[in-house]
């Protein structure tokens, strides 16, 4: 039993040290679909699209997706000139109350029940607020990281440019 114990503790230490100094970039105290209410608005008077990247401050691979596409220029540029990019905080814990976990289950519904893949999971909407595609993060994945070419080629395969016929 102490062995067990011991090798929980363990594994518990690994994975919260694996997100440790990455910056938290998920509100839990907004309203998810009143947030994303608001960027289809925003994204609709700028000509752009929405990006939802679903997932919580407790996901070690959440946090790393934000810093890895926050550090790159190229990623940056693309993001910013095509989406509005919202980091849409879920919290599965019954422990946040029955308002909290029935806002996260509308929040799923609204975005067609992306927690099937796993965190983070990214949904881009169209400027009416339509989900056209969810993104495995896993198919973004290189080792314990993100692999730049495979998560550019995602972001200018969904820009608003790419998706509509000319």
């Amino acid at each position: 039993m102490r062995t067990i114990v011991t090798c929980f503790l363990v594994l518990l230490v690994i994975g919260s040290a694996s997100g440790q100094g990455l910056k938290r970039v998920y509100d839990e105290d907004v309203n998810p679909v009143e947030q994303i209410d608001g960027a289809v608005a925003k994204a609709k008077s700028e000509g752009k699209f929405v990006i939802c990247q679903v997932g919580g401050n407790w996901c070690p691979w959440c946090l790393r997706f934000a810093d890895f596409i926050a550090k790159d220029s190229t990623i940056s540029e693309v993001v910013e000139r095509n989406f509005v990019y919202l980091h849409v905080n879920y919290n599965p814990r019954k422990s946040e109350g029955a308002e909290k976990m029935e806002l996260a289950k509308r929040m799923l519904v609204r975005l067609n029940n992306p927690a099937r893949f796993g965190f983070p999971v990214f949904v881009v909407l169209d400027d009416e607020g339509r989900v056209i595609h969810i993104q495995d993060s896993s198919f973004l994945e290189a080792g314990q990281g993100y692999d730049l070419e495979k998560v550019l080629r995602f972001f200018r395969s969904w820009t608003p440019r790419a998706v509509r016929i000319m």
